[in-house]
């Protein structure tokens, strides 16, 4: 007992004449009725390192430790921490009594304990507010951030919640949590649209973090994969009315009026049917194709006919009646009489013709 009594009594000597030879240097210096702060009492308790460390020579306060002190293993000076004031920590700058190292000794918690005392799984001591840490441990949960939750404030979507209410562990990932909710603000709504039409809460079937006005949905998981000029369309072209799920996808019923105008043929009046498909593909309404027409009709896409018509009036002359058609604007009487001498019944009439040619060939 009387041994470390003695060598805690040395010490405090060599601290003290170390620190006592700095101060009998600079007494001379000390302004008249001023209080030389080497006068004070030694404030450290039994620590009896060199006084160098922290203290200037030249100026004694305030204490600046150098590049040479070490504060020790359980909390290394970094980044804030080595700017802070010693008394911010040390409130009686004795050094032999060191606070707590733990963050929550110094550090109000402001999650109130939900993620447990450790700051640094989220923080740094360069900074509270280190974004980039954040969002790299907000990867390790349920809920990585891209796009503009990256950006986001964390009050955004971790909202002020009545003590004994969780604001961080355990919260709802799921998209209407924040964007079905009038409780996040500044999370962009879910549109009346939306609930009217039956659209699933989960956004990001048509939506990206990055920006809600891109919409990509896959249409070919529905009963109507787009294809053609319907890729391009705005979802508006036929959902103006707010109704998505059980959409008829007849063609009629966004191409009725298309149907109506149509003069050649006129479709209605020739009593066509309303299946587009038959004649037409989704890439263009021109040029449209009855591929009937050579099977059960007569051969205009084989034969000696492919190619030399280009509209159907080229042949039926009645857009009323498509029963009625016309072999004379092609074959002349001119060109058709001397091929036809000696022929039995031959007449120059297009009914004719065809009761003669039902497949254009002359070998009919």
């Amino acid at each position: 007992m009387t041994r470390a009594i003695t060598l805690r009594t040395l010490a405090r000597i060599a601290a003290a004449l170390a620190l006592g030879t700095g101060l009998a240097a600079l007494a001379a210096g000390t302004p008249a009725g001023q209080e030389d702060p080497r006068d004070r009492p030694y404030p450290h308790g039994d620590w009896s390192e060199d006084c160098g460390l922290c203290h200037d020579e030249e100026k004694f306060l305030p204490a600046r430790p150098t590049k040479d002190f070490r504060h020790g293993a359980a909390l290394p000076l970094r980044g804030a921490h080595a700017t802070a004031a010693c008394s911010a920590c040390h409130e009686t700058l004795d050094f032999t009594k060191p606070p707590k190292p733990d963050c929550a000794s110094c550090h109000q918690d402001a999650h109130r304990g939900e993620f447990g005392m450790d700051c640094g799984r989220c923080h740094t001591p360069r900074t509270f507010l280190d974004r980039a840490e954040m969002a790299r441990v907000h990867r390790t949960t349920r809920f990585p951030l891209s796009g503009a939750h990256a950006a986001a404030d964390c009050e955004g979507c971790h909202r002020p919640v009545p003590q004994g209410h969780l604001a961080y562990v355990g919260l709802a990932t799921e998209c209407e949590a924040c964007h079905d909710s009038p409780a996040f603000p500044s999370a962009p709504q879910r549109p009346a649209s939306h609930v009217e039409g039956a659209y699933p809460p989960d956004c990001s079937a048509c939506h990206n973090t990055v920006d809600f006005s891109i919409v990509r949905f896959d249409h070919a998981t529905t009963s109507f994969p787009l294809t053609g000029a319907h890729v391009g369309l705005a979802c508006t072209a036929c959902h103006a009315d707010g109704v998505y799920d059980g959409k008829p996808t007849e063609c009629v019923s966004c191409h009725q009026a298309d149907y109506d105008a149509t003069t050649d043929p006129g479709h209605s009046a020739a009593g066509f049917g309303t299946d587009c498909a038959l004649c037409h593909t989704t890439t263009t309404f021109d040029g449209a194709r009855f591929p009937e027409h050579d099977a059960s009709y007569f051969p205009i896409y084989s034969g000696s006919h492919a190619g030399v018509w280009s509209a159907c009036s080229d042949c039926h002359t009645n857009s009323a009646n498509y029963t009625v058609f016309s072999c004379l604007g092609c074959h002349s009487q001119a060109d058709t009489n001397p091929i036809h001498g000696g022929v039995p019944g031959y007449s120059y009439d297009s009914a004719a013709c065809y009761a003669c040619h039902p497949r254009g060939v002359p070998e009919d």
